[in-house]
């Protein structure tokens, strides 16, 4: 019985976080809206910084993120922070994401026997080579003599019951 009711907590204290979020995405967009109608100098002159493409330092640009600003400006102020240092810039080629690995050009070329809907060349060729007759050395015109008279004249006897 507690397992219902612990349930049922869990599922009330979900909606309530579900229904603060959501509210809170409610003020976010209509803080966004009011800031979308003025134009960043207005926005940048009421929060007291300079242009974002003038930032020169690490703590410049954390007054910008921190400012209640619209993402286009603070956009704006880490590009020319970036731009500001080129420490920040370096790309030491240990991304990951640095390569695109889904392209065909990208890729070393591989050669495989592997034949869609056949399987593996070296597997079907073996398979050939099996399903072809054994070819038989050709008999010579005059021997007209049977495998147990030349084992007999060898002085071996056949592996096989006679």
């Amino acid at each position: 019985m507690s397992d219902f009711w612990s349930r049922r907590r869990a599922a009330v204290e979900a909606e309530t976080r579900a229904e603060e979020a959501a509210q809170e995405e409610l003020r976010r967009a209509e803080t966004e809206a009011a800031l979308d109608e003025k134009t960043d100098e207005e926005l940048l002159e009421a929060a007291g910084l300079p242009l974002p493409e003038e930032i020169t330092g690490g703590e410049m640009a954390r007054r910008f993120l921190e400012a209640q600003l619209p993402k286009r400006l603070k956009t704006r102020a880490l590009r020319a922070l970036w731009r500001s240092n080129p420490v920040l810039a370096c790309l030491d080629g240990l991304n990951d994401y640095d390569d695109d690995f889904t392209s065909a050009a990208a890729q070393p070329l591989l050669d495989t026997t592997y034949r869609v809907g056949k399987g593996l060349q070296a597997h079907l060729d073996h398979i050939a080579k099996a399903a072809e007759p054994a070819e038989l050395p050709e008999a010579e015109p005059g021997a007209d003599q049977d495998a147990a008279a030349v084992l007999a004249e060898a002085g071996t006897t056949p592996a096989w019951p006679s």
